[in-house]
């Protein structure tokens, strides 16, 4: 009994740590970090984790990769503005910031065909709405299914979304408070982004790869880090 009660006491700081620190990044067990420097930046940096279990250290998975994001840098996501200090932005639609905050990363999608289990495949008419108004807001259909007078972007006609992956991104449409958040493809003259975060082909193809069963996305100014001590690696 003594044993146990010491190895329970050895254990209850890593997992009040865990409750403590925002989902879903607190059951995280993969970890896709995007830094900003400073928040206004076009460019960032992403680094891959993963650790054994929700409270243990996390461990460095390769490399780190140079990421484009928002043309007008970084906003704090609706869902956590509550981390926003005086004159950090909150993100809404149409503001060509990434969204800052930690956020499921959903099923690959491409032109291709692909074995990737749960892969959404872009092909004529695959639409992601934007537009507040609508019941299908922030989410993929087809213009089959909701007409060509919703506004939304047409996604096989846009050559960055030939490889990317979803982002399950907790949106509000009273708040316009942003849409069709994704990783995708880098195109070589592009120089920044309409709010997502992009990469080359071979680090995209990859990352598809460590997302597979599972990851969080954490995009995060350097100047908030500070506000997640312990929670990030």
């Amino acid at each position: 009994m003594r044993a146990a009660l010491a190895a329970i006491a050895l254990l209850a700081p890593s997992l009040v740590l865990a409750q403590s620190c925002p989902q879903p990044l607190a059951s995280a067990t993969k970890l896709v970090l995007v830094v900003a420097d400073p928040m206004s930046s076009t460019a960032a940096v992403l680094r891959q984790f993963e650790r054994a279990s929700p409270g243990a250290p996390w461990r460095a998975v390769g490399g780190s990769e140079s990421a484009l994001i928002g043309y007008r840098g970084v906003a704090w996501a609706h869902s956590f503005r509550a981390f926003a200090r005086d004159h950090e932005p909150v993100k809404i639609d149409g503001d060509k910031r990434v969204p800052a905050g930690f956020f499921p990363i959903g099923r690959s999608f491409g032109f291709a065909a692909s074995p990737r289990a749960d892969y959404l495949r872009v092909t004529t008419g695959t639409v992601c709405i934007d537009d507040p108004s609508s019941p299908a807001y922030n989410t993929i259909t087809t213009r089959d299914k909701i007409g060509w007078k919703v506004h939304g972007e047409n996604m096989w006609r846009i050559p960055q979304y030939r490889r990317g992956l979803l982002i399950d991104y907790p949106t509000d449409a009273k708040a316009r408070a942003g849409s069709c958040i994704f990783i995708h493809l880098r195109l070589p003259a592009s120089t920044g982004t309409n709010g997502c975060v992009a990469l080359p082909e071979p680090q995209l193809a990859s990352l598809q790869d460590f997302a597979r069963s599972g990851a969080v996305l954490a995009v995060v100014p350097r100047q908030a880090l500070p506000r997640f001590k312990g929670c990030l690696p």
